[in-house]
């Protein structure tokens, strides 16, 4: 969780409650975050990339939970302050995996060195899961790492969100005749995620190609080799909130 104490004083700092959110959200630049932090020690409470990375609900500061907040990087060095709800839920998969067997006539011996989240994403488009999921056997991996977005605006309901050139990543992009699919993975069970995770690269890469994106957020499940997709899309690029589950599978790969 970000820091309390760090984020009641910045808040206080800069009269962020006072702000009229039916208007605009609120701009605080790392500047300001680091002038109210200053005087603390731990690097937990001072450091602004640790006290901005928010990215479930819980890691939010407590004064962000109470006063339904969340916050937005916009371009280098500053960010929105914005009421509303700004994580998705990711809904455990009740059903049983189904077992999928893997488009190769050989092993992977390497994919089972290491526990990591691009490892495991990595052995399911290997064994051509992630084409089967999407229904698309041309995809390739065309996009992997950070980049800059472009400019663009969408809207928390009536809050405008600017954004100028703010760093994103995914943790893998792949693109076939007619699809382009984004993928963030996590490597153990998350409830909810941060819809800028994945709404920031639908928008950036909308912004290159008239291609349909496609957003999945894939788990690789804790101790057992069950792998975990969700299908998300926005049905109204320009609004942040439009975000909809479309379909989602654990699988087994035989």
């Amino acid at each position: 969780m970000a820091s309390n104490v760090s984020w009641e004083k910045i808040v206080s700092d800069n009269n962020i409650l006072e702000h009229d959110f039916s208007k605009s959200p609120f701009e605080l630049t790392a500047q300001q975050i680091k002038k109210s932090v200053q005087d603390f020690t731990k690097t937990n409470e001072k450091e602004v990339r640790i006290l901005c990375k928010q990215d479930t609900r819980e890691q939010r500061p407590q004064i962000f939970q109470e006063n339904n907040l969340f916050i937005l990087p916009v371009k280098n060095g500053v960010y929105n302050i914005v009421v509303g709800e700004g994580y998705v839920d990711i809904p455990y998969i009740e059903k049983e995996p189904e077992s999928y067997s893997k488009k190769l006539d050989f092993s992977l011996d390497t994919s089972v060195i290491g526990n990591s989240e691009m490892q495991h994403l990595d052995f399911a488009y290997a064994t051509s899961l992630i084409r089967s999921f999407v229904e698309d056997p041309s995809l390739v991996l065309t996009i992997r790492g950070r980049k800059y977005t472009p400019e663009f605006s969408f809207h928390v309901n009536k809050q405008e969100i600017q954004v100028q050139g703010v760093q994103t990543e995914v943790d893998a992009g792949y693109e076939g005749r007619d699809l382009v699919v984004l993928i963030e993975a996590k490597n153990s069970a998350a409830k909810n995620t941060i819809i800028r995770q994945m709404f920031y690269p639908f928008k950036q890469w909308s912004h290159h190609t008239n291609k349909e994106i496609r957003t999945l957020f894939f788990e690789k499940e804790t101790g057992i080799p069950v792998y975990s997709i969700w299908q998300f899309k926005f049905n109204d690029e320009d609004d942040y909130n439009s975000i909809q589950l479309e379909k989602s599978g654990r699988f087994v790969i035989q």
